[in-house]
């Protein structure tokens, strides 16, 4: 087999080509609008039948974005958090008092925003943009990553040695504490509340069942993991770091323990980044040669979204309804294609 897939069923023509004029290290849909965040200072929004506009958000690099269909939330290596909405209008919601770099964000129940700088982590329970009304909670370590609980008003939080939950509705409770020795850059919470999965330095993941903590270990990974999906329904936790897709089991009690995963559209090349379909069982996967593939996870069939290119995948998106993809890549290529 080899990377091209010339028999296989392709949608290539499908594709709206975007200048996105820059490194693209991630991309959301706000509406039908496709938003690709570049590396440094700005966004591109494509929307449909429209050129596609540059909008400046941050003084410097871009390091995280989180996106609701709303707006989507920005930190910079200015120290800014910033928000925009699918007409481009931008607007600074909290600037860091030390000028630190804003490492990571996330978006939450009824329009919570979390950030963090270092070992600080702060949440709004609306984006009103007051610096007083921010709470924050002190990581042990510096924070590696955020990502809301589905309901109620908690926060994952991982950090050298594991994860913590944080509920900022109740200062005086300490924080819900799961441990794993090694450092720990990423994390996220399954659809239903139930798991917590972080991604580590070496090429593993790690999980906890969120009730009594039971862990689960995730390894074989030929690199680190840097891309994390959730599939419909939270059924597999698709993942980067592999020359195929790999997706991990969530539907019984017991998560992925005592499972194997499922493998999909091996390749002769890396896997980068990957994105569940929000409605059906298929996930797409860009690749390092700029291949992007999308899986029907029941029997493998493969549809071909993007032909090998001169640059690695970096950011890939599914609208709200599944029937646009937004595409990026590290040359700046970016493309949405229409599926309907």
């Amino acid at each position: 087999m080899t990377d091209t897939r010339n028999d296989t069923t392709s949608v290539v023509e499908r594709t709206h080509s975007v200048a996105a004029t820059g490194a693209v290290i991630a991309a959301h849909f706000l509406g039908r609008t496709a938003v690709f965040v570049l590396g440094e200072e700005a966004i591109v929004l494509a929307a449909p039948n429209e050129e596609p506009r540059r909008v400046a958000v941050h003084g410097g690099a871009i390091l995280a974005t989180a996106a609701d269909g709303k707006q989507i939330v920005s930190g910079g290596d200015d120290g800014k958090v910033s928000a925009t909405d699918g007409k481009g209008e931008t607007r600074t919601l909290t600037a860091d008092p030390k000028h630190r770099w804003i490492d990571h964000v996330a978006l939450g129940p009824d329009g919570a925003i979390a950030w963090s700088a270092g070992k600080t982590a702060f949440m709004l329970p609306r984006a009103r943009g007051k610096d007083e009304e921010a709470r924050n909670f002190e990581a042990p370590s510096t924070v590696g990553g955020l990502a809301f609980l589905p309901k109620g008003l908690r926060l994952a939080i991982a950090h050298y040695n594991g994860a913590s939950l944080w509920f900022p509705n109740a200062p005086q409770a300490a924080p819900e504490k799961f441990e794993w020795k090694g450092s720990h850059l990423g994390v996220t919470v399954s659809p239903d509340g139930r798991f917590l999965v972080t991604s580590m330095q070496e090429p593993m993941l790690h999980g906890w069942r969120i009730a009594d903590g039971k862990h689960m270990r995730m390894s074989g990974y030929a690199a680190r993991v840097l891309s994390l999906g959730w599939t419909a329904g939270g059924h597999f936790l698709a993942t980067s770091g592999s020359t195929q897709i790999i997706l991990w089991p969530f539907q019984s009690k017991d998560g992925p323990m005592g499972k194997q995963p499922r493998l999909l559209s091996p390749s002769e090349h890396r896997v980068q980044t990957v994105a569940g379909h929000p409605k059906q069982d298929i996930v797409a996967g860009g690749y390092e040669d700029g291949m992007v593939l999308l899986t029907r996870i029941e029997d493998g069939a493969e549809i071909l979204a993007k032909k090998p290119g001169d640059a690695p995948v970096t950011a890939l998106a599914w609208s709200a309804d599944g029937t646009l993809l937004a595409w990026g890549t590290e040359s700046g290529d970016a493309g949405v294609i229409d599926l309907a």
